[in-house]
């Protein structure tokens, strides 16, 4: 039996999915471990299941960094000047990045020391010391033999056969056992709880708002059809070995028609047909950085469907390259290839949908498309790390419209101001593409939130080494940013007992109407969970969601924020 069939066997089930990321490595020759972090075989296997779970999806499956530092053994670059900076983990050492993986650090990375257990500090601080090995190739062929069609489309609904708003239902990620939860927004009790890939980074829906689309990191996507009685998965796929990303084709006369999923390993993205998930083409985003390097691996990071053309903007992570996907004939696929600045991350719209802005977080930039034009329309310089989620759009009493992003690495929240055709807005026009205001808040921020019937801008910091800052998130008047944020511990509203691990506080989501905002407790995998729902006119809690079922939940999905596109 091959490499991809084993990796393919063993990926069957989540729980099995990073022993199977372990045994594909393990065929790959790696080079002898430096004496100093010396590992045994039993050890390898168990390291890469962790470095796979939890550390691959900022440092990269190859090491070479993003989001995250570049943890290769030993690494040198060049500047303009020719001079050479040489570092790697070997130079920092064991002890060094046992307190680094153990406290975390300013720039965004987590406190492990309440994840781990001090044996698996110590075994990860070696485990990076040692050369990398190269996971295997996934093909077309592979990713058809993994294909399932579980429900035929001729078998499904002709119409809703259940009662739920389906406007206000929450798709809800819970993170360490492979699931999302299915939350009706308007009486908080669970629908049901689905089984998905390992770890779902998001949940993203068809043009129609029937089908939820949720992609895990192991690569699996999953469909889940809204209108049946109870919502099931109908078909899922397995686009690569990890992955981050999904999105539906949404311009008229193409609704549900196409769905396009993006890989972190092997670097490509997969269109679909939109109701099957029938593998339709695989392409490859390898090539050359807009420095113009080679990368081996340019993972495919955030992917959205435009709403002006028939195209997705998919954005490159290590290249610094925007691919605009022209999906109105697969058959003879039209690209167009914007550069920008490289380790391009997560984005959004602008409050018109012409603009997409996506953060080049490494390189501390913005950076802006015109989906009209198909042309860079700016490149923002911003304080460190920018991490915006979907970002924040909003009318500034000063600036005019203007989107939002925190920062991992930095204590603000950037406003960028925003071009508009409205006549109203004509006279904020010099300020377009500028950062015209910076925010006070902290570092280890992963999304800032508002909605077009909120007055508040919600801004968490799950990412912060702070426990209390952790466990918070902060709510600014957007009428009047001057004023003092309000500071609100979600772990204490909660009333959960009190445990070692973190609560992380993340992922603020509105409900459809814009009246409620939906906070998750990301705690410990056997510690006790929440969704905190938050009256957004008075920041009062309204509801605590928990159950013995709901696990580690993370990223939250309103079905009608998500169709739209409405943040």
């Amino acid at each position: 039996m091959g490499t991809r069939n084993r990796w393919l066997m063993g990926a069957a089930g989540v729980a099995a999915l990073p022993m199977a990321v372990s045994q594909a490595w393990a065929q790959q020759a790696a080079p002898a471990a430096t004496p100093q972090a010396a590992l045994t075989a039993a050890e390898k296997e168990s390291a890469k299941k962790i470095y796979f779970e939890r550390c691959a999806g900022c440092h990269g499956v190859l090491r070479k960094g993003a989001t995250g530092k570049n943890l290769e053994p030993h690494w040198s670059k060049k500047d303009k000047e020719g001079n050479v900076t040489e570092g790697g983990t070997v130079k920092l050492g064991q002890s060094r990045l046992e307190k680094i993986i153990g406290y975390g650090t300013d720039g965004g990375m987590v406190n492990f020391d309440d994840i781990l257990t001090k044996e698996e500090i110590n075994l990860m601080a070696r485990y990076i010391q040692n050369t990398p090995d190269v996971p295997p190739e996934y093909s077309f062929k592979d990713t058809m033999d993994s294909w399932k069609m579980i429900v035929p489309v001729d078998q499904r609904p002709k119409k809703q056969m259940n009662k739920l708003n389906l406007k206000n239902v929450f798709s809800v990620t819970l993170r360490d056992t492979g699931e999302v939860a299915l939350i009706d927004g308007d009486t908080k009790e669970i629908v049901s709880i689905v089984k998905t890939g390992y770890a779902v980074h998001i949940s993203r829906l068809s043009a129609s708002g029937r089908y939820v689309y949720v992609i895990g990191r192991d690569g699996r996507l999953s469909l889940i059809d809204l209108w049946m009685e109870k919502p099931a998965v109908v078909a899922e796929v397995k686009i690569g070995f990890d992955a981050r990303s999904v999105d539906t084709s949404k311009f008229k006369g193409f609704e549900d028609k196409y769905a396009i999923a993006g890989s972190y390993w092997p670097p490509q993205y997969v269109i679909m047909d939109g109701d099957t998930l029938k593998p339709r083409k695989v392409v490859s985003t390898r090539g050359m950085t807009v420095d113009g390097e080679y990368h081996p691996e340019p993972r495919v990071a955030s992917i959205v469907a435009s709403f002006i053309k028939p195209e997705w903007v998919v954005n490159i992570k290590e290249t610094g390259q925007i691919l605009l996907v022209d999906y109105s004939d697969i058959e003879n696929l039209k690209t167009t290839t914007i550069s920008s600045a490289k380790f391009l991350h997560d984005g959004g719209w602008d409050a018109s949908k012409r603009y997409f802005l996506v953060a080049a977080n490494a390189s501390n930039k913005i950076a802006a498309v015109d989906t009209k034009t198909g042309k860079l329309a700016a490149l923002v310089d911003t304080a460190k790390i920018p991490h915006p989620g979907r970002g924040a759009n909003f009318t500034h009493p000063k600036f005019g419209p203007v989107w939002a992003t925190g920062h991992l690495g930095a204590d603000v929240v950037t406003l960028i101001s925003t071009p508009s055709d409205e006549k109203k807005n004509a006279q904020y026009k010099q300020n377009n593409w500028k950062v015209v205001q910076e925010v006070k808040h902290v570092p280890g921020n992963l999304f800032v939130k508002t909605h077009p019937k909120s007055k508040h801008l919600w801004a968490d910091s799950p990412q912060n080494p702070d426990k209390t800052l952790a466990e918070s998130v902060s709510v600014w008047d957007m009428a009047d940013l001057s004023k003092p944020k309000a500071v609100i511990n979600v772990a204490k509203d909660s009333g959960l007992p009190e445990t070692k691990a973190t609560k992380r506080a993340v992922h603020p989501e509105y409900s459809a109407d814009g009246k409620e905002v939906w906070i998750s407790l990301w705690g410990g995998k056997t510690d006790q969970s929440a969704i905190v729902v938050y009256d957004d006119a008075t920041l009062k809690v309204k509801k605590v969601i928990t159950d013995p079922k709901m696990i580690t939940p993370t990223g939250k999905f309103n079905v009608y924020n998500t169709q739209h596109d409405i943040y």
